[in-house]
């Protein structure tokens, strides 16, 4: 049973195109809430970054996704007043179904998980950043076929991501980045 499971599998994978490698353009909009009652608010700012990302079909429909960029350096608020300036590297792994078919045209839907690890916080003495978040991403998209193989790609994701603002130790907020991320790029499969 296992091996008629197998070659059914092969049947319907075209093993020349098993990978698509896309390169995008983000824009990263921060949610940037906070704990009620914090007198100022800390945040960090919007920004437009490169995003590559390197999805392999399982089969036809699915796809396993992963989302990489380099560390992204982002300036702190508080209350509106820059603080200073901390680093994070988000990579998320998704799972995708494609709604395949043969127009040129592929909508798709994921969801997995983010990890992001905050680093090179320079912020005003005493003040530091917890290091890790761990969180679920969300997207929808679609890739436009503009030559063989090759894809004009569409994306939105939605990351939950967190992390503690701290004071001496003492937590001053929990600060709630939850990204949205509006994405165009360019794609190509082999």
């Amino acid at each position: 049973m296992a091996v008629l499971s197998f070659a059914s599998h092969a049947e319907s994978l075209d093993v020349s195109d098993t990978w698509l490698v896309r390169l995008r353009a983000l824009e990263l909009k921060p949610e940037n809430s906070n704990m009620p009652g914090l007198k100022d608010s800390i945040s960090i700012n919007n920004k437009v970054i490169p995003e590559v990302d390197v999805s392999y079909a399982l089969n036809n429909n699915w796809s396993a996704e992963l989302v990489l960029t380099y560390p992204q350096k982002h300036d702190v608020r508080a209350g509106g007043t820059t603080i200073g300036t901390v680093k994070h590297l988000p990579p998320s792994l998704m799972l995708q179904y494609r709604f395949a078919n043969d127009s040129g045209v592929v909508p798709y839907l994921g969801a997995g998980l983010n990890y992001t690890r905050f680093m090179q916080a320079r912020l005003p003495a005493g003040i530091t950043v917890d290091k890790q978040s761990m969180g679920v991403a969300a997207q929808l998209g679609i890739d436009f076929e503009i030559a063989r193989n090759t894809y004009f790609n569409i994306d939105y994701k939605y990351i939950t991501m967190k992390t503690d603002v701290m004071a001496g130790g003492a937590r001053l907020t929990t600060l709630e980045l939850n990204p949205s991320l509006f994405g165009v790029g360019i794609g190509y499969r082999f």
